[in-house]
């Protein structure tokens, strides 16, 4: 299971817009990096953390690895959203893309990868090891062979290729 992860678009859920300090905005992207670094080890998983430095970085895209986690800043003029399309189309198809920038998310799926919302990965990233009952719930229906009462709805392939890496996560 491969990850690529929008990196400032995940470091933000759940705030208000506040302009943060240099120090404060790398000890945010430390503490991002520790989180994925425990949940990486719990999961066993690839994870490409990506973040702008079109307004502030280098010249060249930056990348290095650290506790595990392949860390990449675009380069000055460059969006992360350029970057994660430009893995995605290289790595193909099959991969999680977490974010919740509709543009991306878009282009994602065109190219067979699964998209995750910031938010929802989130939450299943602060309790990695837990299921819900609603989706041990699905599992048992599916093993079983229960049928469920009312209309049958297929699923899109855009929600299944969803499900199944919620389910992964």
């Amino acid at each position: 299971m491969d990850l690529i992860i929008d990196g400032y678009n995940l470091l933000h859920v759940g705030r208000l817009p506040i302009a943060l300090s240099a120090n404060d905005l790398q000890r945010e992207r430390d503490r991002l990096v520790d989180q994925l670094s425990s949940y990486r080890q719990v999961k066993s998983c690839e994870i490409t953390l990506v973040f702008d430095g079109w307004q502030g970085g280098w010249t060249s895209e930056k990348k290095e690895r650290r506790k595990g986690i392949e860390l990449i800043f675009s380069k000055l003029g460059e969006k992360a959203d350029e970057v994660i399309k430009r893995l995605v189309k290289e790595k193909g198809p099959g991969k999680i893309v977490i974010t919740s920038d509709r543009d991306v998310a878009r282009y994602a799926e065109k190219m067979g990868a699964a998209v995750i919302p910031s938010e929802q990965f989130k939450e299943r990233m602060q309790m990695p090891t837990v299921t819900t009952e609603k989706d041990t719930e699905e599992d048992e229906d599916e093993r079983t062979g229960i049928k469920r009462k009312g209309p049958s709805r297929r699923l899109s392939k855009k929600e299944k290729r969803a499900r199944s890496a919620l389910k992964k996560l």
